[in-house]
């Protein structure tokens, strides 16, 4: 039997040396001094943890309200069309996921790209003659989230900075912080339908600039841009030699009087990480399957990015395999219809809202021309008693049980976001709380002063 004897030697001011000797069948081997410590746990939250943060978590987590009671609470904060049932997907999609399963073919692992016959069918439904498609221009991802991810960390070095619409989505600004990239954000203008301030959005660029960031149709405004305003975009993006990453996961929800144009169908020369996926469209944001298209005609990403874009999604091993059996037959055989009808929902939801709204004087929505979602501006100068969107939308929750996120959330104060998904009686019975609560708290220009100086 082998015995081990390790000898500590040491005396005086000097650290103990560990003198390790090793008995095996009769023989002495000696492995030297290791210079010993004192154990202890050293236990830390990494960097990369401490710079994650999310502010509409943020936000929420510290409003701490209690709604109303007396008043069924009714939530227009989630962008989840499932939350209350009047928004399935279709049959088709369904059904398609159930043949993959009992199948059995798709238990696996997958490539960390995607099945190769998966990425073709991606590819086939978004190919056309202006942006041409293959198979390899193709990465399957976890949701549009991990796509998101995936192309800013293939875009950008800690250092450098990323242009983001503000009002945005808060993902981009949580990603790029937690990788140590810096977030320059350029303006969108309400009084233009939420279209960019082009020249305030140039003047950022500068020499660290990765790329800008366009989300198109939005959240949370619920705006399409034109194809003149995009070829604008476009412009700017060619002369600053800026690539971009195209948020388009609310591609093709837009309403009957707009047209929806992929960024990437209007450029030949500007590199364009396309990011979509089925969530929001087919109404199934919990399957997780989302997409980059990568557009590069003049091969400026060249292979470098396309081979890091692989690289980065080896780091797990994929979206899930039994909806990637699916994609074909969900793509190409969800009919018609379907699409229409959800449009024709969410389009009834925001003539509603947005006509209750206008109404109720200090407040002026936006109207909206697709996604799931409208901006309403609060005139705070009529709601003295209020410091700001967060404490507005605290009191509408306290007082009338509605959920409408604050858009501080989205770095535009002042404002609050309404999602559109709910059922109609919901959003009608919603819009009559808001303005009972703001025939509550209103002052005329009068009134406001007098409770100013009161202060």
């Amino acid at each position: 039997m082998d015995s081990y004897l390790i000898q500590v030697n040491g005396h005086g001011d000097h650290a103990p040396m560990l003198d390790v000797h090793l008995k095996t069948n009769g023989n002495s081997i000696s492995l030297g001094k290791v210079k010993g410590r004192k154990p202890r746990w050293a236990v830390r939250a990494s960097e990369m943890s401490k710079k994650t943060f999310n502010p509409v978590r943020a936000i929420v987590d510290s409003m701490k309200v209690e709604p109303n009671p007396k008043k069924a609470m009714i939530s227009l904060s989630l962008g989840d069309p499932t939350v209350f049932g009047n928004l399935p997907t279709n049959d088709e999609v369904t059904l398609a996921v159930k043949e993959v399963l009992d199948s059995g073919r798709y238990n696996g692992y997958a490539p960390s790209v995607g099945y190769q016959s998966c990425r073709e069918a991606v590819a086939a439904y978004y190919n056309c003659p202006e942006a041409p498609l293959e198979a390899k221009d193709v990465i399957l991802t976890s949701g549009c989230s991990q796509a998101i991810e995936l192309a800013l960390a293939v875009l950008a070095n800690p250092g450098q900075n990323i242009l983001v619409p503000r009002p945005g989505f808060s993902l981009y600004k949580t990603l790029a912080l937690s990788m140590g990239i810096e977030v320059k954000l350029y303006n969108l203008l309400p009084e233009k339908a939420w279209e960019i301030d082009l020249k305030h959005l140039e003047s950022l660029v500068d020499e660290k600039t990765a790329c800008l960031i366009v989300n198109n149709p939005s959240n949370p405004c619920g705006s399409v841009f034109s194809k003149s305003h995009l070829q604008k975009i476009l412009a700017v993006a060619s002369r600053q030699c800026v690539p971009i990453l195209a948020d388009e996961i609310y591609g093709d929800m837009v309403f009957a009087d707009c047209k929806y144009e992929p960024i990437a169908t209007l450029s030949t020369n500007v590199p364009i990480l396309s990011c979509g996926g089925l969530a929001k469209r087919w109404l199934v944001p919990g399957w997780r399957m989302g997409w980059i298209l990568i557009h590069d005609r003049r091969d400026i990403f060249g292979n470098e990015i396309r081979d890091g874009l692989v690289r980065l999604s080896q780091r797990i091993l994929g979206p899930c395999t039994i909806v990637q059996g699916a994609l074909e037959r969900i793509l190409h055989r969800t009919p018609r219809e379907f699409y229409h009808n959800t449009l024709s929902i969410l389009k009834s939801n925001a003539d509603l809202c947005y006509t209750a709204l206008s109404a109720i004087p200090g407040l002026q929505p936006v109207r909206p021309a697709g996604a799931m979602y409208l901006m309403v501006e609060i005139e705070m100068e009529h709601f003295p008693e209020f410091e700001n969107d967060v404490e507005f939308t605290e009191r509408l929750i306290s007082e009338q049980s509605v959920f409408c996120l604050p858009a501080t959330c989205f770095e535009y104060p002042n404002f609050f976001r309404v999602v559109i998904t709910v059922p109609e009686e919901m959003i009608l019975e919603a819009c009559s709380r808001i303005q009972e609560f703001c025939e509550m708290h209103y002052q005329g220009a009068e009134g406001a002063q007098d409770l100013e100086c009161d202060k």
